[in-house]
């Protein structure tokens, strides 16, 4: 494996076209004097919303307009930080608009509660009076939904200051899981010692010689291990901080907080992690295969990431994965496979791991310019899902911003793992029925039934994480790493089941996931894979308005609440039934590949 390149060194068509939000530096920090400028204006409404409609639309206007620059300037200098996160020049502009965000947040706090304060029949007055208020209409009864969670002015204005404190815990895991941890290196197969980092985890851990897994996941854990208290004491603050802006919104819970943006109910959270609960026999079926097939005596956490089928050759060069996304998501037309060619040849993706490059995968991308991609590739064929996940975020963002005015462009977080889940639905399923070599077929089914373990489960057992460790920070109690490593330990015995040794060191994974600092987030990853598979179903089975309906929910940003926006594409989140349709759908397919590999790995 190739030492890990300087950001300098990596070939610019490699490389993300950031001059596309911003041809020159000077025009970046232009736009951030013209927003340092409409923040220190905007206070100016406060106090005159009842001189008429005009005065309403204005505001709403230069609210508007002032988010819309602030998401410019933050998407590009973050995005710039994020491809070399020891770039101090990087480090100061992404932190100057971390500024900028605290102080327009102080300069529009007056703005929800001033709305509040005017009488609803003065308020429809000025929708009929002013037409171009209509556009406001689902934000403004947004804004009334909220009303018994929203504070008198001042209070709403020193929440709004606090906000760079309230980060405190998210900055400095992600400078420290990004810039600062280091790794004891891995000696590969061929015996030479090898750099760990965390781009490169995965690939180690796919690696057909169990010794360089077990190497790897006890390097990595013992890195996380040696920070326990340290990191412990981040997660802790993180729930406090969310507990406490739960309570002072007049909230439940953090979880019921947390799920209230997306108008999701808490039962459907609860409704998740039950359905899983009583399908715990088809994963724990599924260990007990992978058991067999490894032909280990026992069977550890560093073994259930590498394939079952180990002599299929699946590394994939970037170009060869561009293709393969195009094949399996042609399904969702002409236009849709033309803007991912778009996107392969505009630059969107910044393709290659580099020095103190921000780890994992994203799609970000500001109003009015093209959405881009980050990517860490390494030539497996989970980074061939990885972009055709990312790019199913991208072209979801391009749709709802060619649809939707900026106000609503933006797609809530429930819905947010839909579009990216649903192409790696439509790709695994193209690759298994086109399929003619068993063997093949039989890496593939593996592959689809680690996209459920991995996302369905394993992302509900982090939900249940969150779950447990915020009730008890919610009811006053507090948070050490034994505790922490305790309830990680006993949810891990309870989703791999006894066939499954769970390792002292997996213990300590909860230290290293970087989405427990956005509380509450992981659980969309299950839910969004589980519409996933039944719009995929529908779109694949060639169902009446199956493909229209979709683009609909593409288009729709958060012009309607999610559990709407799906059932415009045919899925009901309110019930039980995607998420148990997919859990059957994950029995099913043990079930096929326990028949292939019934006579034995190298007879398929």
């Amino acid at each position: 494996m190739a030492k890990t390149r300087k950001r300098e060194e990596v070939k610019k068509e490699d490389t993300w076209a950031l001059e596309d939000l911003y041809a020159s530096e000077q025009l970046f920090e232009e736009d951030c004097g013209r927003l340092a400028g409409m923040i220190e204006e905007f206070p100016k409404y406060k106090g005159r919303l009842k001189e008429g409609s005009g005065v309403l639309l204005e505001m709403l206007e230069d609210y508007s307009g002032m988010n819309k620059l602030f998401e410019k300037v933050y998407v590009y200098a973050n995005q710039r930080l994020h491809q070399d996160m020891g770039n101090a020049a990087s480090q100061k502009s992404a932190a100057s608009t971390e500024v900028l965000m605290d102080k327009m947040n102080a300069a529009e706090s007056y703005m929800v509660p001033e709305i509040l304060g005017l009488p609803e029949e003065l308020l429809a007055e000025y929708c009929r009076e002013e037409r171009r208020l209509e556009k406001y209409r689902r934000f403004l009864d947004e804004i009334f939904r909220q009303k018994p969670h929203t504070l008198d002015e001042r209070s709403e204005e020193i929440l709004a200051k606090a906000g760079e404190l309230a980060k405190a815990s998210s900055n400095v895991f992600t400078m420290f899981n990004n810039a600062d941890i280091t790794f004891r290196p891995v000696t590969d197969e061929k015996g030479k010692e090898e750099p760990l980092t965390q781009g490169r985890y995965t690939a180690y851990m796919q690696s057909p010689d169990r010794r360089v897994r077990r190497e790897t996941f006890a390097n990595l854990y013992q890195g996380y291990a040696g920070f326990k208290n340290t990191l412990a004491a981040l997660y802790e603050a993180n729930a406090k901080k969310t507990a406490f802006y739960a309570k002072m919104r007049n909230y439940g819970s953090s979880l019921e907080a947390a799920l209230d943006d997306s108008e999701i109910p808490v039962a459907v959270y609860d409704s998740l992690i039950d359905s899983v609960h009583g399908h715990m026999e088809p994963m724990y079926r599924y260990m007990r295969l992978r058991k067999k097939v490894l032909g280990v005596e026992e069977l550890h956490m560093y073994d259930v990431y590498v394939p079952m089928v180990q002599e299929v050759d699946m590394k994939v060069s970037f170009e060869r994965a561009k293709e393969i996304v195009k094949e399996g998501l042609a399904p969702l037309g002409k236009r849709y496979q033309a803007l991912l060619q778009e996107g392969f040849d505009s630059r969107w993706i910044d393709i290659y791991e580099n020095e103190n490059k921000r780890t994992g995968a994203y799609s970000w991308g500001a109003y009015g310019t093209h959405p881009y991609v980050l990517l860490n590739y390494q030539e497996s064929l989970n980074d061939v899902f990885t972009l055709a996940h990312e790019m199913g975020h991208a072209l979801h963002s391009w749709h709802s911003d060619q649809e939707q005015d900026y106000i609503y462009a933006g797609y809530r977080i429930f819905v947010a793992e839909v579009a990216s889940t649903c192409n790696e639905a439509l790709l695994i399923r193209h690759m298994i029925e086109n399929s003619r070599d068993k063997q093949e077929k039989a890496y593939l089914i593996n592959y689809f039934l680690e996209q459920f373990r991995t996302t369905l489960y394993r992302q509900t057992m982090f939900a249940e994480f969150e779950k447990v460790t915020h009730e008890i920070v919610d009811e006053g109690g507090t948070l050490n790493a034994e505790t922490l490593c305790g309830i990680y330990l006993d949810l891990n015995k309870k989703y791999y089941g006894t066939d499954v040794v769970s390792d002292e060191e997996i213990q300590y994974e909860w230290s290293r996931i970087p989405h427990f600092y956005r509380a509450f987030y992981v659980y969309q990853y299950a839910t969004g894979f589980s519409a996933a598979i039944a719009i995929s179903s529908r779109i694949l089975a060639g169902e009446e308005g199956a493909l229209e309906g979709y683009f609909e929910f593409l288009k729709g940003g958060s012009s309607k609440s999610p559990i709407e926006l799906l059932r415009l594409a045919g899925v009901d989140m309110a019930g039980k039934e995607p998420v148990e349709d997919a859990l059957e759908v994950f029995e099913e397919y043990v079930g096929k590949l326990e028949k292939i590999l019934a006579g034995g790995q190298r007879e398929i």
